[in-house]
């Protein structure tokens, strides 16, 4: 066994992923041929759908309990950590990737209250974001109020901080604690004047939405059902909003809204009730989400019945009418709606008589996508969106609507206002800037807060290009571009593009601090902004959407075509990757075109589409891609599904995939299957025609939320080191 492979062995038992004793593994005969990776138990689950016979050899494997599930995942951590260890060149890259990373300080948008400024950062060197505070704005003294990593779950595993809402009067803050990247948060609540915890802790809050009463006495929020437990189909149906004094037992929080409470708000099983409050209102506004649903239908009602438990729920909007966003203020309600206007216009009601049909068009639809807004005391701002670019305006209490410059060309990530206060509290940043806090306070244009230290890396010798590549439907999708000044286009660089495209989620600039590292060796990073996602609002999501789901892979493969034609890179060199729900996206362009890759990298990817439904997560994501009890959505699922379009006989590139075992998004199953069914075809090759499939698990991780800094470093080094060596890159070429 190698030094690196050993270090890899000690690294995953301290992790959890394999005990003690089994530094060198000891696996079940099937599950591991010497020398290579685990083989998966076969064992064909047929069923017919729409006509079609559907054949799923590896349907036990969404049994967490079934006896060869955690061997398999085991054998296979094992396995790929040995095979990165082993790559020249990954330790230096890591050691670059871990300085860039840790030199690097980040702060978040923060949030104002009672005077007090609220906000994450993880200072240079640090492991995980941390909650500070600061008396009288920006030039008080910093605080330190919540440090995660001083904290511990069960089995030693680490804590991360996953959401937080400071009381009106700035006294307290809820936050959501989970362990090992699980997302299962706990809630917990800080006075931050005594620096103590409140005694009580309330489970299941996930997804809290926490919103607090005017007078900082309580909040609302929403907690997942009781014996709900993770992995369970049932996990995020019959969800409920309560309300909670601050220093009484949570079992004694009332019901706000719920699935049969009140025949005013109809809920389905698996949707989310919200409520929000304001302290310059008298009225609640309340929400029923439909997980991953853009449009929502709308409520609102008497705060003071509200808490007399006697609530008259007025209905502002429904489903139809395609409101996506809201903001309140007194008895102003703004509404941002896409009905009749793809780009979103914003309309104005009251909250005490509410009224769409009546409702004044406060803020027209424009060239570019409206994506958000936010009040405050001084006028309502706006989060316009083109081609995955920022811009800012705002709308003033005059009625005027006026631009707000931004000091750069980026995105604006966060996005907080208080009506008790002027201003506007953002994050921005681009492809080659670091992420800085910027304040828009009475002027024009937006100005930088040192609220961390400015980062000193270098980013001189490098450029982002703004390009397009032509699909093959003649639509132009953007092509974000970056690389070192002067690189020479010869058709040689080791090139990775990444894409998403989905939930209109825009595929914005930021500032990839380990990606320098990738391209300090001659590599290209592209973005390739594929219809599904933001980048041209609710047109070009829906173009990428269900039936229409094929445009985004074709998209990102028309796009690495272009990089092709332009010199960039070429087959020999090029690299896809995406997470998630990006999944899809290159797992499609991977089974549809694998003679253009050197290597696919999908990170906790959702490969089986036609089963995730009946995961979880599955429910809430039916607006997004559709069911398979219609046949409509059957026939889209089919297409998006990566595991059924695999096919035997095929030489497929290089694939690295990710999953993380605490993961509450896409159930690890969905990678291991996809692993299992690639490692099969290429089983079947000759040794010399068939191409390495690699699955890394993480046993203390999730899907990516909670993971610290090093875990992420470590991420990053295994994938740029396995694209170097794809792509054949001379300094990562193992020995023969």
């Amino acid at each position: 066994m190698t030094e690196a492979n050993w270090t890899r062995r000690r690294t995953l038992a301290a992790l959890g992923s394999l005990p003690a004793a089994m530094l060198v593994p000891s696996l079940p005969a099937w599950a591991l041929k010497p020398g290579g990776p685990p083989v998966a138990r076969v064992e064909p689950v047929s069923e017919t759908l729409w006509g079609e016979t559907i054949v799923d050899s590896y349907r036990w494997m969404e049994s967490a309990t079934d006896r060869d599930w955690e061997p398999f995942m085991k054998g296979w951590a094992a396995y790929t950590g040995g095979v990165l260890d082993a790559i020249p060149g990954r330790k230096a890259l890591a050691e670059r990737i871990g300085k860039l990373s840790g030199d690097l300080p980040v702060a978040n948008a923060p949030q104002s209250a009672g005077g007090r400024l609220f906000y994450e950062m993880r200072p240079a060197g640090a492991n995980q974001f941390k909650l500070y505070m600061r008396d009288a704005g920006p030039a008080g003294t910093e605080r330190l109020l919540i440090d995660p990593g001083t904290m511990t779950g069960e089995g030693g595993t680490h804590m991360s901080l996953d959401w937080w809402a400071p009381s009106p009067d700035g006294r307290y803050v809820v936050h959501g604690l989970s362990a090992a990247g699980s997302e299962d948060s706990v809630a917990h609540i800080l006075d931050v004047n005594a620096g103590q915890l409140l005694p009580e802790r309330i489970d299941r809050t996930q997804y809290a939405g926490p919103s607090w009463l005017p007078d900082s006495s309580g909040f609302f929020y929403l907690r997942l059902a009781a014996g709900s437990k993770p992995g369970s189909p049932e996990r995020y149906l019959d969800t409920v909003n309560w309300l909670h004094r601050l220093r009484t037992d949570p079992e004694t929080d009332i019901q706000i809204l719920a699935r049969g409470l009140s025949p005013q708000v109809p809920i389905e099983r698996n949707e989310f009730p919200g409520v929000a409050a304001d302290t310059s209102s008298a009225y609640v506004l309340a929400g029923v989400f439909g997980g991953v649903r853009r449009e929502n239908p709308l409520y609102t009602a008497r705060l003071a019945d509200v808490l007399a438990g006697k609530p008259q729920w007025k209905r502002v909007c429904g489903v139809e009418d395609e409101v996506t966003g809201f903001a309140f203020r007194a008895d102003e309600l703004f509404l941002l709606s896409t009905r009749d206007a793809p780009n979103a216009r914003v309309l104005r009601t009251s909250l005490s008589a509410p009224d769409l049909a009546r409702a004044a068009v406060s803020v027209p639809e424009g060239a570019a996508s409206l994506e958000a807004v936010a009040l405050a005391r001084d006028g309502l701002y706006l989060r316009d969106m083109d081609g995955g670019y920022s811009s800012l305006r705002r709308l003033g209490n005059d009625g005027r609507v006026t631009p707000v410059a931004l000091p750069f060309e980026g995105s604006i990530q966060g996005f907080n206002a208080s009506t008790a206060e002027d201003g506007l509290w953002f994050a921005g940043t681009s492809w080659l800037l670091p992420q800085s806090v910027f304040h828009v306070n009475g002027k024009q244009a937006a100005e930088r807060v040192a609220l961390a230290p400015a980062a000193t890396i270098d980013t001189s010798g490098f450029e982002a290009i703004r390009s397009f590549a032509t699909a093959r439907d003649g639509t132009r999708v953007p092509l974000s571009i970056i690389a070192r000044k002067g690189l020479k286009r010869n058709g040689r660089n080791p090139t990775l593009v990444t894409a998403y495209g989905s939930y209109q989620i825009s595929s914005s600039p930021y500032f990839n601090a380990r990606g320098l590292a990738f391209l300090e060796q001659g590599g290209v990073l592209a973005v390739a902004h594929v219809r599904g996602g933001g980048e041209y609002g609710k047109r070009w999501w829906r173009s990428g959407q269900k039936l229409s789901k094929p445009n985004t892979w074709r998209d990102l493969i028309d796009a690495c075509e272009a990089l092709v034609k332009q010199g960039w890179t070429s087959a020999r060199h090029l690299a896809i990757q995406g997470g998630s729900a990006g999944g899809i996206t290159v797992g499609r362009a991977l089974t549809e075109r694998p003679d253009l890759f050197a290597a696919v990298i999908s990170n906790v990817g959702a490969n089986n589409a036609l089963r995730a439904e009946f995961s979880p997560n599955g429910p809430p994501n039916i607006d997004e891609f559709g069911t398979v009890t219609e046949r409509a959505g059957f026939l889209g699922l089919k297409k998006m599904d990566a595991l059924h379009a695999v096919r035997d006989g095929v030489r497929y590139p290089a694939v690295l995939l990710t999953t993380g075992m605490t993961d509450p998004r896409v159930e690890p199953w969905q990678v291991a299957k996809m692993a299992a069914r690639l490692q099969a075809v290429a089983a079947s090759r000759r040794a010399s025609d068939r191409h390495p499939v690699l699955l890394r698990v993480e046993f203390n991780a999730g899907h990516g939320v909670g993971s610290t800094r090093e875990q992420r470093d470590a991420e990053r080094a295994d994938e740029y080191s396995f694209v170097l060596w794809r792509s054949g890159h001379a300094g990562f070429q193992p020995k023969v």
